[in-house]
């Protein structure tokens, strides 16, 4: 198919364009409240690192968006705050497995909120030993984006095989870390409930196996932290693997 092709299909669907932004990431940590991969968390005053509810070590913190340093949708929908992903990465006992990991509300995974004020941004918590080494995100690279064909589909909007084939070999849904824009759906399309209200919550962050976290979901699986935008508070992360 032709660049022209792709670019028509795209444009068929622009009324389901999405922008999402790629983070931009170098090696070593930052400030406590910096947005970052792994590293030192922002913690509450007097609070310790999060541990696993299951095998009690401390989590792995994934990834800390700091609203402050994120493109302005993105700031938006953390409302000045730090969105915090923490994830229990022990194998004895295999805590992915025991809490099924890869559903919301784990005890072996934390996605929370942190309140503007609510962290104590110039604590420097210890990290314990064994966890990743840090990445700081310095930027954000904005990158347009579209649905997979089934979720399309949810949509109304029917596409031919050879279509959906040359939408996803076009690279869309984008892969790999990302804020916003849509889900890379490795299974079925998944957004899970809102627990207050019951509405879908919406893709906030997607994180991928490998990209900047050295860590694998499943067999290659890709994760998905999600927010009720009527209720910002709530989150939930979940990941699917083929």
């Amino acid at each position: 198919m032709s660049d022209s092709t792709i670019t028509a299909l795209r444009e068929r669907l622009s009324a389901h364009r999405r922008r999402a932004w790629c983070p931009e990431a170098v090696e070593g940590d930052g400030a406590p409240d910096a947005s970052k991969f792994s590293g030192a968390p922002a913690l509450r005053p007097d609070e310790e690192w999060p541990r696993c509810g299951n095998c009690g070590a401390p989590m792995q913190l994934f990834v800390q968006l700091n609203a402050r340093d994120l493109p302005d949708a993105g700031a938006e929908r953390l409302a000045g705050g730090i969105l915090q992903l923490f994830y229990c990465i022990t194998s004895d006992p295999l805590c992915e497995d025991d809490c099924e990991s890869w559903s919301p509300d784990s005890s072996a995974t934390l996605v929370r909120l942190l309140a503007p004020g609510e962290a104590d941004a110039r604590r420097a918590a210890d990290v314990p030993e064994g966890m990743f080494p840090a990445k700081r995100i310095v930027g954000w690279a904005p990158v347009d984006d579209f649905p997979l064909a089934e979720e399309l589909a949810e949509m109304g909007v029917a596409l031919s095989d050879a279509e959906g084939d040359l939408l996803y070999g076009s690279g869309v849904p984008r892969t790999g870390d990302k804020l916003m824009g849509w889900p890379a759906w490795v299974q079925s399309v998944e957004y899970p409930p809102c627990p207050e209200c019951g509405g879908r919550m919406e893709m906030l962050f997607q994180l991928d196996s490998e990209d900047n976290v050295p860590y694998m979901f499943g067999d290659v699986g890709t994760g998905h932290v999600t927010q009720c935008l009527h209720h910002p508070t709530r989150l939930a992360f979940g990941w699917a693997c083929s």
